[in-house]
């Protein structure tokens, strides 16, 4: 599956805009690397297990957006983008979307 953040694929024609798919995932902090990432606030540097998390729950969004595109049989997902937001203290939502579509090659 082809995935970019244009609203073309290079080579390609769209044929079918088959609707917008989206993966998302809440993501909590964890107290042991809540208290090393806060000791770390005192000292400066990157909070690596926050890092990690975030990592992760991007990891999981896109696969449950792909997921939901193989679903539809889109050929590419365009126009991807990323947000984010707080849904409570300590938690995190991460959410991806794009628009599936169908393919062909340009003659």
């Amino acid at each position: 599956m082809l995935i970019t953040n244009t609203d073309y694929i290079v080579g390609k024609e769209i044929t079918e805009m088959m609707g917008v798919v989206r993966g998302h995932t809440i993501r909590a902090k964890h107290l042991g690397n809540d208290i090393v990432s806060g000791l770390r606030n005192l000292v400066g540097g990157e909070m690596k297990e926050y890092s990690k998390m975030l990592e992760e729950a991007r990891d999981i969004a896109m696969n449950k957006m792909l997921d939901e595109a193989n679903q539809m049989n889109a050929d590419a997902i365009i126009n991807i983008r990323f947000s984010t937001s707080a849904v409570m203290q300590g938690a995190a939502e991460i959410l991806v979307y794009g628009t599936a579509v169908k393919l062909k090659d340009k003659e």
